[in-house]
């Protein structure tokens, strides 16, 4: 997948949006604030009540990013900017995603930001938004197809390139070492872009003897799927890997409940998302490396985004765009910059405050790894 991007240091993105857009939050809609419910919300009584902001997250189960993190962070911006917000999890669920976007649009809000679950069912939703006059917002995935008005994410080819890099380091000077791919979902644009960006690292090492035992996609990232589609494949090549490429950290546990099953403890597993469990598994050599992407400010540079859309200002994202393939729209991108980690940034993403010392070292393995790792 083509993409044109001028990378914006996560910084610099939310400097600049926090200039264009937050500058007169003293000057909103005062004490009002973000409201979030999982529940489609009754249409607002005349007299602006209702939410000025609609955001709709996919699910609770690919991630747990979405209602531990995403959420409370988007609603934290909007409540600073007095803004009042709609916050809701279509649990997975295309029709749910689609009927909360109609109360939402119903209910009058003059942003709309999703997470789609499939590129066609988002851009429906994009283009009854249009109709109705309200602007979108692509959040984390960008829609194929739809007419977002902007697209905030990380660079999630960079995602990509991290995860096979790093898996070529802890996989080592194997000259045939044998590889098995583990992506994300196939409807999820997000997947397309982690895969390209892995196998632009990882298809020199097959040219030079590496050899791809198996690559295959899994269905709404499902975890527990993830672990059949992996052991059905270790099992197809006669039950040897020196490495595995997966999406996220939920397949990656899954994988890692496989290797133990069948003897491989300690082969090299990549994942996404910084997870507990994922920095718990890295700490203790389970999992080679996760992603960590700030979520924290991926949400603030959204939802300032967001607010400058209500205020009809322009949200300056440094020239960015990122294609659709598709329509061949450039689409105005805000792309943070993610950051690879092993055992020794584990403590990084604790002090940035993303998970806690207490949710990792659970286990006296754990608690000897967060002790030789500096992790409280």
């Amino acid at each position: 997948m083509s993409k044109t991007t001028l990378r914006l240091v996560a910084l610099g993105a939310m400097t600049a949006l926090a200039v264009t857009a937050c500058g007169s939050s003293s000057g909103g809609t005062g004490n009002s604030t973000a409201t979030a419910s999982s529940s489609p919300s009754k249409s607002a009584s005349a007299g602006g009540g209702g939410a000025q902001v609609g955001v709709i997250l996919p699910d609770t189960q690919s991630s747990a990013r979405w209602e531990s993190f995403d959420k409370p962070y988007l609603q934290q911006s909007f409540d600073a900017a007095g803004v009042k917000a709609d916050i809701q999890n279509a649990l997975g669920d295309k029709g749910k995603m689609a009927t909360i976007a109609d109360s939402m649009i119903q209910e009058g809000v003059k942003v709309l930001m999703i997470a789609n679950l499939d590129s066609a069912s988002g851009a429906q939703i994009e283009q009854k938004a249009k109709t109705a006059g309200i602007q979108t917002i692509d959040y984390d995935r960008l829609t194929l197809g739809g007419s977002a008005a902007y697209y905030v994410s990380f660079d999630n080819v960079k995602v990509g390139e991290l995860q096979g890099a790093t898996l070529i380091k802890c996989v080592g000077d194997k000259p045939a070492a044998k590889i098995i791919e583990i992506n994300g979902a196939p409807t999820d644009n997000n997947a397309t872009l982690f895969k390209q960006g892995a196998d632009s690292q990882l298809d020199p090492k097959y040219k030079a003897g590496w050899v791809k035992v198996g690559d295959q996609s899994v269905p709404n990232w499902d975890n527990a799927q993830a672990g059949t589609i992996f052991q059905q494949l270790l099992t197809a090549a006669g039950g040897k890997v020196d490495g595995v490429l997966v999406a996220n950290d939920g397949m990656a546990q899954s994988v890692i409940t496989q290797l133990k099953t069948a003897g491989l403890k300690g082969t090299p597993v990549t994942g996404q998302d910084a997870t507990a469990d994922g920095l718990r598994s890295i700490l203790v050599g389970d999992q080679c490396m996760t992603v960590y992407k700030a979520v924290k400010k991926q949400a603030a540079a959204a939802a300032a985004a967001a607010i400058a859309l209500i205020q009809g200002k322009h949200v300056d994202t440094a020239g960015a765009t990122t294609k659709d393939t598709q329509t061949n729209r450039e689409v105005p991108s805000i792309l943070l910059v993610p950051q690879a980690i092993q055992a020794e940034q584990v403590k990084d993403v604790v002090a940035d405050g993303f998970v806690t010392a207490a949710q990792i070292c659970t286990t006296a393995e754990a608690k000897a790894a967060c002790t030789k790792y500096g992790v409280k």
